[in-house]
């Protein structure tokens, strides 16, 4: 009965996350690596509290409450700081997934070396605080850390400013909840009927920003491409802003703003496109010479310059989200 209720809760709420991803943005394989690496991240951890314990001689109430909390959450958070950098992960919902799977399997790796450490003969209770309190505080933590990293990044704030916000609130929620300054059992009772209901809320207004900003920006578009293929740009807002900046660039770097903005909606377009299959449960077939265009895209990217995309802002504004969207075209 240890391993139910100590193990399957955390298993359980991580499998409710990933059916609530509608639009299917959670890879299975990234999904698989989180879960490791939360299991890397527990014997990390072990190691580095048990050094940092014979080093400044803690006890271990000082242990539990304020250094293991810094060493757990940074370890966990690791991870899906490398993946947000690298584009990986792009919105709230799978940033959230990913985060409370690296915390389920610290969970899962923690509760089971306490089991094999006190055996059988503990009291059931201790493992359901541990399975519905502790284990589902480790998911929150880092589910929290990754959602508050991932909307900095979407509003263009600093990457570190939003780190340290998001690692700030995982610190406090697990250092708090370590102290248990309530009832074991009423402080698990929070855990279980907070949590679930922030995620339902969080992962529901995620999917209606979601939806209205691939409904807007896919129609907006794909009008601007089809202004630009039939010669008529020129007459459009965006056409006589292009034309108005002619100016302060040579004509080949005009040229090249040109087709980087027309491949661009090119690719954006069919990265949504494929973004609304997977929502509404088709499936999205391979195009030919897609990987070409987005190492020309890059490549245009890398020769207009800085300068040339911060002219481009006011007609396509590229932020975390879209770079996130155009990659899931490899």
């Amino acid at each position: 009965m240890e391993y139910l209720f100590s193990l399957f809760p955390v298993i359980l709420f991580l499998a409710c996350l990933f059916l609530l991803d509608s639009f299917k943005l959670v890879s299975q394989k990234l999904l698989l690596l989180s879960l490791l690496w939360g299991i890397i991240a527990a014997g990390l951890s072990y190691f580095a509290n048990s050094w940092l314990t014979n080093i400044l001689n803690l006890h271990y109430t000082t242990l539990i409450r304020y250094i293991a909390p810094v060493t757990e959450e940074v370890l966990k958070a690791l991870l899906i700081f490398a993946l947000i950098r690298i584009r990986l992960i792009g919105f709230v919902i799978d940033a959230a997934i990913y985060g409370f799977a690296i915390g389920a399997g610290f969970a899962l790796t923690e509760n089971t070396f306490y089991i094999m450490q006190l055996g059988s003969d503990t009291e059931l209770f201790v493992w359901i605080v541990r399975g519905f309190g502790t284990a589902i505080m480790h998911g929150g933590c880092t589910a929290l850390f990754s959602i508050i990293l991932i909307a900095g990044m979407q509003r263009e704030k600093s990457v570190w400013t939003s780190s340290l916000a998001g690692m700030a609130l995982a610190l406090f929620i697990h250092s708090g909840f370590n102290h248990f300054a309530i009832n074991p059992f009423l402080q698990t009772l929070l855990i279980i009927l907070v949590l679930p209901t922030f995620f339902v809320i969080i992962f529901n207004q995620s999917n209606s920003m979601l939806q209205n900003w691939l409904e807007i920006e896919f129609s907006n578009e794909v009008e601007m491409l089809r202004m630009i293929r039939q010669g008529q740009f020129k007459a459009t807002r965006a056409g006589e802003y292009l034309a108005s900046i002619k100016k302060h660039y040579s004509p080949e770097m005009i040229v090249d703003m040109y087709w980087y903005i027309s491949l661009y909606l090119e690719l954006s377009i069919k990265a949504k496109r494929n973004i609304m299959l997977k929502e509404s449960g088709f499936p999205v077939m391979p195009e030919v010479g897609i990987k070409e265009k987005l190492i020309e895209l890059q490549q245009l990217r890398k020769q207009i310059g800085k300068v040339g995309e911060m002219s481009l802002r006011p007609l396509i504004r590229i932020n975390h989200r879209d770079l996130w969207t155009m990659n899931q075209l490899k």
